[in-house]
């Protein structure tokens, strides 16, 4: 988070504009863990000393991961877990609700078979990925290129830019509504996973949110705890 006698930049500012990797993230004290949840939301840390009082620059692209348990195989199809119905609790509950709700995308990765780990990916392949990726940040760029507020992607819109630049068909719109009345979620929640879609939508190259761009984006925040 940064600190010291005379404040100064932490991690997350040395991060600033690029990837953040915290591996086994349970194993990081509370503290610093819900230490995180303001600089995710506002790309600012605040550091305070009896001396002095200093804002740091902390926009950052958050990467965790996680075994399901202690003993890491819970859900494991070739290995039984050898842990108690409490201690797997107790192990998932130490990422509160409240920062799980500012992760966009939660997927749960299962085992690989060997065989897979040494297949390797054509270039071809990964050149078409790349590409995707850099039209849908052309379309990103496009969309905000007039805004006042000099942003570049959709992860960085307000809940209002939210409301004025993402469209939804009317499939997806009928579809929305039954998502909200049939789950609990938060309002940042909401406006995360409409984000989400429209990224999802951008690599589509379509120019409204689709019911399927929606469903995609929902079954990323099946761990949120909303």
């Amino acid at each position: 988070m940064g600190g010291c006698t005379n404040p100064r930049p932490g991690e997350i500012s040395l991060a600033h504009r690029g990837v953040l990797f915290l591996d086994e993230i349970p194993e990081f004290h509370r503290d610093v863990l819900e230490g995180l949840r303001q600089p995710l939301e506002d790309g600012v840390v605040q550091v305070t000393r009896a001396k002095k009082s200093l804002s740091f620059p902390a926009r950052f692209q958050l990467v965790a991961a996680m075994n399901p348990c202690r003993c890491g195989y819970f859900g494991d199809k070739e290995k039984e877990c050898r842990c108690t119905a409490n201690e797997i609790f107790n192990y998932q509950k130490k990422l509160s609700g409240p920062l799980l709700d500012r992760l966009d995308i939660q997927i749960e990765v299962p085992r690989i078979p060997l065989e897979e780990l040494r297949l390797k990916h054509s270039e071809e392949a990964e050149e078409e990925y790349r590409t995707k990726i850099e039209e849908a940040r052309k379309i990103q760029e496009k969309r905000f290129v007039k805004d006042p507020q000099k942003i570049y992607a959709n992860s960085q819109m307000t809940s209002k830019q939210v409301d004025q630049a993402i469209v939804l068909d009317k499939v997806a719109e009928e579809f929305l509504k039954k998502i909200l009345e049939k789950n609990f979620i938060s309002a940042r929640g909401y406006y995360r996973t409409l984000k989400v879609a429209q990224t999802i939508a951008d690599l589509e190259k379509s120019e409204r949110v689709k019911e399927e761009h929606l469903a995609e984006a929902f079954r990323y925040r099946l761990k949120t705890n909303e």
